[in-house]
């Protein structure tokens, strides 16, 4: 049976038209931020055991298994329209890709490298959709305050730069489609129930993980024997696109793509936050600005002014 379109997780609903972000927005943000970073750490612990495109791959399979066996995305294709089939295939091409690129980048070059040349197309994003001076002094708030959070050093091989722009543009497609499933009801529902953004995301993971059987099974037969190995695959996958990407249509669906892109800022935050609770990495004056200006610029914000 399709998802009823009173969704638990992510019901059918309009970006935000008024005031700031909502708070369930920006703590779907922030819980998408804070696995953002434990995913790869927990790939990057893999690549010792599995190739780089054998962990990508065990990533997208074990989360198309899941988001399958929760909302049954064949049921979502087959009620779908030919407009919102083209999205979720395309969205699922990216997906592939995007994550292939950004294992490729990661085995490569620094995961501060990676992120800081990812962060240009969420600040692209962020500018294309500003239409006011308000929103334009919050933009410029939150990149004052990603520039302190992170050392921006562009260092690794030249293939692992070249890959992490693909992933920078990857990003941008996956935010820019990710948006479109979350937010626009079903055109032509074929029972009562509409499907929602999750259910769209599932059939994207699923044809994720079909267009990168070709280029990375055979690198992630060493998993087949370790059962350890294969669990650490499962893991990766959960905390690395389901959680993250669930979250993310949460926020999607109750905000402009623009607003959504600025609140990526948060990224480097959680990061921080992160080391100083995990790790006891106690940030120093520099980090505490930098927090602050990404949280002013936030507060700053206003949905309703920005272009969608």
């Amino acid at each position: 049976m399709p998802t009823s379109t009173r969704d638990p997780v992510v019901p059918h609903a309009r970006p935000a038209a008024h005031g700031a972000a909502t708070p369930s927005a920006l703590g779907a943000v922030v819980l998408a931020a804070v696995f953002h970073y434990l995913g790869p750490s927990l790939a990057v612990l893999l690549f010792v055991h599995v190739d780089t495109l054998g962990v990508a791959w065990l990533r997208l399979v074990s989360a198309a298994v899941v988001l399958a066996l929760w909302r049954r995305p064949w049921t979502v294709l087959r009620g779908a329209t030919g407009r919102e089939r083209l999205t979720m295939l395309a969205l699922g091409a990216v997906l592939a890709a995007m994550n292939a690129a950004f294992y490729l980048a990661l085995d490569l070059a620094p995961l501060a490298t990676v992120a800081s040349i990812e962060f240009l197309g969420v600040v692209a994003l962020a500018a294309y959709g500003v239409r006011s001076r308000r929103n334009l002094t919050a933009l410029t708030l939150s990149c004052a305050g990603v520039a302190l959070l992170t050392t921006v050093s562009i260092e690794g091989s030249a293939a692992g730069l070249a890959w992490a722009g693909v992933n920078c543009l990857g990003f941008v497609l996956y935010v820019v489609l990710g948006h479109r499933i979350a937010s626009v009801q079903s055109e032509a529902p074929t029972t009562p129930s509409a499907a929602t953004g999750v259910d769209r995301l599932s059939v994207a993971v699923v044809v994720g993980a079909v267009v990168a059987t070709p280029f990375g099974i055979a690198q992630a037969t060493p998993a087949f024997t370790h059962p350890l190995w294969l669990m650490w695959g499962v893991g990766v996958g959960v905390c690395s696109t389901v959680i993250p990407y669930v979250a993310d249509q949460w926020a999607m669906a109750r905000l402009p793509r623009a607003s959504y892109a600025l609140m990526l800022a948060l990224l480097p935050v959680t990061a921080t936050l992160c080391g100083l609770v995990i790790l006891g990495q106690v940030p120093g004056h520099q980090e505490v600005l930098g927090i602050g200006l990404v949280g002013a610029a936030v507060a700053l914000h206003r949905p309703r002014e920005a272009r969608s």
